[in-house]
Formats: structure tokens, sequence, C-alpha cells
């Protein structure tokens, strides 16, 4: 039954590996729970009641309520395909809900410091410097996604537009516009690779085993500049997408254009920035008004 709903996501919702693989382990959590604890042999002979025991003991481990959410979410959409394809009697979830999130405002950087990274080099002149300064110049330039990031091939590049082709979630298209001052950024990089790598690569960012960046490689990249030249509490490669649609917003950039930058399907989601905008506004206000 697990197998068929991989497929059913994979096929017919098509759905980017990276989600596909969390639902996966989600759900072999769950099945490792129910097996030790209540000899529980199929996740199809599951109750509501289990379900809700084993969020009670996530939350008791320490998870957070917006990762538990996504556990939820996860069993809502397997328990909803069995009942669909009638493997189930009834969906169990229908009365699973989510727990309340604090929602609080995206963290961004300041222009100056990112800036300051950038303008300083402060990378090596070799395969790795070259790809870690190509890494944080289009997480920042462009507002892609970590995977968007991984995902991207050599074909994606378009030196004659400026544009690179991003597949984001749904394997939905969209083409991001590059600042002239990256692809000489991208030729150094790609001069680099090629010296230590001699057959082309499948994706664009690759390892010196030529191996497909993964999100923990570039997890702990971005963060140690980060840490380094910056005052953030947070060190994340969204950050720096955070960042993008801020400084945008900040500078009179669009609404409707900064979402479909970011890929967002509804502009609700880019709203949130609008909070930061304001709050710059704030700042600005305090400083300079005699009255303030």
């Amino acid at each position: 039954m697990l197998e068929n709903f991989i497929n059913f996501l994979t096929y017919e919702k098509r759905l980017s590996s990276h989600t596909i693989c969390a639902y996966q382990t989600d759900l072999n959590q769950l099945f490792s729970y129910l097996q030790t604890n209540f000899q529980i042999a199929e996740l199809s002979h599951a109750t509501s009641k289990l379900l809700r025991s084993w969020i009670m003991e996530l939350a008791k481990q320490g998870l957070n309520n917006r990762s538990i959410n996504r556990k939820i979410a996860s069993l809502k959409a397997f328990y909803g395909f069995l009942y669909k394809k009638e493997y189930i009697p009834s969906d169990i979830t229908t009365q699973l809900t989510g727990l309340k999130v604090k929602k609080g405002l995206p963290i961004f950087l300041r222009e100056q410091e990112l800036l300051h990274l950038l303008d300083e080099h402060p990378f090596t002149d070799d395969f790795e410097g070259w790809r870690a300064r190509l890494i944080l110049e289009l997480l920042y330039s462009t507002g892609i996604r970590l995977q968007e990031l991984i995902n991207l091939q050599d074909r994606d590049i378009n030196f004659y537009d400026r544009t690179i082709r991003v597949l984001g979630k749904r394997n939905k298209e969209r083409i991001l516009p590059l600042p002239k001052h990256i692809l000489p950024i991208i030729e150094g990089y790609l001069q680099q690779r090629n010296t230590i790598i001699a057959n082309a690569p499948a994706h664009f960012f690759v390892t010196t085993n030529n191996k497909p960046c993964y999100p923990m490689l570039i997890y702990k990249l971005v963060k140690s500049y980060l840490a380094s030249y910056t005052q953030a509490d947070r060190h994340s490669p969204h950050i720096l997408r955070h960042t993008f649609a801020t400084h945008l917003l900040n500078r009179g950039a669009d609404l409707q254009a900064i979402k479909e930058l970011l890929g967002h399907t509804s502009l609700a989601a880019t709203q949130v920035y609008t909070h930061n905008s304001m709050e710059k506004l704030k700042e600005i206000f305090l400083q300079a008004h005699p009255r303030a």
C-alpha cells in the first residue's frame, strides 16, 4: 500500500522527490512506532486513537508544532488515499487537526551585511570556493529554493537571455532573471568544475566526486559564511530567500512580481513580506522623524 501511495504521489500528483521522501520518512516513522509499541503489522491496521498517540509522543520528544503539522499532513494524505482506493473502510484522519503555530515574521539579513559578504570575496580560488560563491549569489539574487538549486542542470542556464529555468513545487516551471555580475561567476565555477571532473555531470552543482550536492552540504556551506559575516541568529539557505523578497519589497518591487519570482501559488504566501517592509518603514521613521 505504501508503494502504491508513493507511485500515486510520483506519477499522478507529480510531487518533487524531496516532498515524496518527506512523506515516506514520516510514514516509516509511524510504522516503526506502531510496530514497536502495539505490534501493528500494517499501516492500514492503525486507528485514529493510535495516530493521536503517535502525535502526542512526538510532542513529548520536543518536536515543534510546525514539524508535527507536516507529519499530520502526511497522515491525512496517506489515509485519504487508502480510503479513496477502498483499502480501508473509513478515513481515520478526518478528526485529526493541526496544532497551533505561532506565526513569526520571516528572518532576513540587512543589505549592508550581505553585500559586505558578497563584495569582499572571502572565497578561495578553487572549485569549492567558486562553488560556494555562486551558491550564495544565486540563493540571494534569485530567491531560488534549496531543492530547486540542487536540481539545477547545465541546460537550465541561459547565458544569452541571462536567465535560469527552475522546476519548483509540483514540477511547476518558472524562468528567473540573472543579474549581469553573476555570469562571470558561473563561468568561473564551470572552469573550476571542468578541471577536476572529466565527464559532464548530470547536475549543475556537484561535489568533488561528481555527486549531486545534497541539502546538508549546502546548509553547512551557507551557515559557515553567514555566521562569519552577519549578525543573524539563523543561517539557513532559506534566510537568503527571505532576504531576496524583503530587499525587493523595500526597494519598491511589485508584490505580484515577487510572488512570481518566488514561485508562490497564492499572493497570501507572499504578503508576509509586507510586514517586514512595514518594520523597515517604522525603523526609518524612528530614526529620522524629529517627533518620533
